[in-house]
């Protein structure tokens, strides 16, 4: 009987022990990988603002989906200027100009037309990825708006994101509600996003 109650005792111990370990540990593992994912999405968004701003720099407003803004970069030319030469300390000295030494030939400044997506990412980067959320199988989701400055101005803007049940859905559960439960006391975006549709921020990320 002393040695069942011993053998009880001692697997109660362990137990507890591992329970203490997880109960240390998980939030640990849950922060390291929602950094890593979050880390990725975060570059991704970067990249969908950037093509954002490009694209209204030529229609005046936001693409209002991917498929447009994907167009956009496989099939639209942005200005890329070619720069050969630069001037010398001696001739910024003597007051010279960059548009006088390209008149002397001394260096060259030249404007070539390159597809948007060579431009803005290169030409290896995949635009077609650039709807989908890193390390899911779902898609940023994505709207536009024009908002009223308090000067009165109208201003076009554009949201993208993603919310935690989508990229840390996999995770501990109750450690994502305790996210969500905070997103929703502070009135914020509840996971990662770039621009917003119902204040004007420059297109700020909400990590920025």
């Amino acid at each position: 009987m002393k040695v069942t109650l011993k053998i009880l005792l001692a697997a109660a111990v362990l137990l507890l022990v591992y329970m203490c370990y997880r109960s240390i540990m998980t939030p640990i593992e849950f922060n390291a990988e929602k950094d890593t994912r979050e880390n990725a999405i975060k570059a991704r968004l970067v990249d969908i603002r950037k093509a954002q701003i490009e694209y209204k720099n030529v229609y005046k407003t936001h693409a209002g989906s991917f498929n447009d803004l994907v167009k956009f970069l496989k099939d639209d030319k942005l200005p890329f200027l070619i720069k050969e030469g630069v001037l010398t300390d001696e001739q910024l000295e003597k007051g010279m100009t960059e548009k006088e030494a390209v008149k002397k030939g001394l260096i060259r400044r030249d404007t070539i037309w390159v597809v948007a997506k060579d431009t803005l990412f290169g030409k290896n980067y995949n635009v077609d990825d650039l709807a989908n959320v890193p390390g899911t199988s779902v898609k940023f989701s994505m709207d536009t708006a024009t908002l009223t400055s308090g000067s009165g101005y109208t201003v076009k803007v554009f949201e993208a994101g993603v919310k935690y049940d989508d990229y840390l859905g996999d995770l501990d559960k109750q450690l994502v509600v305790n996210l969500k439960d905070k997103a929703e006391k502070l009135e914020k975006y509840p996971g990662l996003r770039v621009g917003s549709l119902t204040e004007i921020n420059n297109n700020a990320g909400n990590w920025e």
